[in-house]
């Protein structure tokens, strides 16, 4: 491949790299990782609640990794109230899930970052046959869409099987129970995944490039050496 088409592909990685970084760190402080809907199933119990007037029992909650909001709807109107995670629910949620998650998002957004500087030193610069070229980029772009992939799996092991719109729902209310109605991910959880994708295609970007997959020439000359031993 001619060095300009080179050069533009590793600068199209780079910047795809660094909006990845940016659109992780803004994920990270909003709370649209989750959008649902709680139902106070004690009071639609005692009045035996259906069809539209099930509405008055149905709040809302939202929330992202550090703090959210919920309407919690009993009959007698809404009760909105903001939450912290930290310190106030985490005696009641996956506290080591939760961390981790956070933990992964800050190696997504430094990996992505550091990413992106190599692409573009590889654009510009003379980069040296080791972490400083090829094999470096295919490390900080698998490390990248590694870390991406586990904040989905942990977050969606978070909120699926350990129920955390209901324990955050219940949370200091002893006269009523609630239920998750409905609930969804949102715009913060697939942003997530949409870096995930762009670091895989970056990995693509480097192969078009030229540059072969990181040991995949170590192999074929060790099995040459091999044949040649064989021969005497």
């Amino acid at each position: 491949m001619p060095p300009q088409q080179k050069r533009l592909l590793f600068c199209t990685a780079g910047l795809l790299s660094l909006a990845c970084a940016l659109g992780t760190a803004a994920a990270v402080g909003s709370q649209l990782w989750v959008r649902g809907s709680i139902l106070c199933s004690t009071g639609a119990l005692l009045v035996n609640a259906s069809g539209p007037e099930l509405h008055k029992f149905i709040g809302d909650i939202q929330y992202g990794l550090f703090s959210g909001q919920r309407v919690r709807q009993c009959g007698l109107g809404g009760r909105a109230s903001q939450f912290s995670f930290f310190p106030d629910l985490l005696r009641i949620i996956p506290a080591s899930i939760h961390v981790s998650v956070i933990l992964f998002c800050t190696a997504l957004i430094v990996f992505a970052l550091v990413g992106a500087g190599f692409f573009m030193f590889n654009a510009f610069g003379s980069p040296y046959e080791t972490l400083h070229g090829p094999v470096g980029l295919y490390l900080w772009s698998f490390i990248s869409c590694s870390c991406g992939c586990l904040i989905m799996i942990l977050f969606s092991s978070e909120v699926k099987i350990h129920h955390l719109s209901e324990k955050i729902a219940n949370f200091k209310e002893g006269t009523f129970t609630f239920k998750t109605h409905s609930e969804q991910f949102a715009n913060s959880f697939w942003t997530i995944l949409v870096c995930s994708l762009v670091h895989f295609l970056n990995a693509l970007l480097i192969r078009f490039a030229g540059f072969e997959f990181p040991f995949s020439k170590s192999k074929e000359s060790g099995t040459i050496t091999g044949a040649v031993d064989l021969m005497y």
